[in-house]
């Protein structure tokens, strides 16, 4: 695969707190996590709804803020990293896959997959070249040219995954990524992680209601009262 290969290191938050204000009122969705992720593990986080794993993920993935604590990157806190510097890390090192693909309309699947390396500034020939050999990896190559509204629900996820993919992210982060697909294509994306996670060496971190994939996770996390717990196997 074209661009660069980054090395995973260890993802880790400590103290992590996060609040948000309600009508005046304080609500406190993060107690005070502290977890380490190990470079290229797959895990997912359960929990009922509510329990703040889509907050955990978006602080996770910089997408906001803590209201205190740290997350770290190898030796790297991102939480203080100014706006440019934490966009291009984010860009680079982290891929968000949601339950709602979220591609645009009038792209192709080749454009919508190639956005991330063309907001990182590559050349619109390299980051096409790029787009199209990780489709290709997700099954993807001969849709190159359809539109999200030509292709099936499975498959514009799949776009969504490949895009996520498209800077060889060390994180992969995925937010009930089936939770729109029926059972059927669900496991298949279920599936295509899983093999993503062993091909490129990544760390994965899922959050889903789906007990059928934890159970097949090497690590399972749940979230309850605003606090990350190992979940015993």
């Amino acid at each position: 695969m074209n661009g660069e290969v980054k090395k995973p290191e260890a993802f880790r938050v400590e103290g992590l707190r996060k609040s948000f204000f309600i009508e005046g009122k304080r609500l406190d969705v993060l107690k005070g996590v502290d977890i380490e992720f190990r470079p290229g593990e797959m895990l997912c986080i359960v929990g009922a709804s509510g329990a703040g794993k889509s907050t955990f993920l978006h602080v996770l993935g910089t997408l906001d803020s803590p209201t205190s604590g740290r997350v770290l990157y190898g030796d790297t806190d991102v939480t203080a990293l100014d706006p440019a510097r934490l966009a291009r890390f984010r860009n680079r090192t982290i891929g968000f896959v949601f339950q709602f693909h979220h591609l645009l309309p009038d792209f192709t699947a080749l454009e919508n997959c190639s956005l991330p390396a063309r907001i990182a500034g590559l050349p619109e020939a390299q980051a096409e070249a790029m787009a199209a050999e990780v489709l290709a990896k997700v099954g993807l190559s001969e849709r190159l040219a359809h539109k999200p509204g030509e292709l099936s629900g499975g498959e514009q996820q799949r776009v969504a995954v490949a895009r996520a993919l498209v800077m060889r992210p060390a994180l992969l982060l995925a937010d009930e990524p089936t939770g729109n697909l029926d059972t059927a294509t669900g496991e298949s994306v279920h599936e295509l992680l899983l093999s993503l996670n062993r091909m490129f060496d990544m760390t994965v971190i899922v959050v889903t209601h789906n007990e059928r994939l934890a159970a097949r996770m090497p690590r399972v996390l749940t979230m309850a009262d605003g606090v990350l717990a190992e979940r015993p196997r």
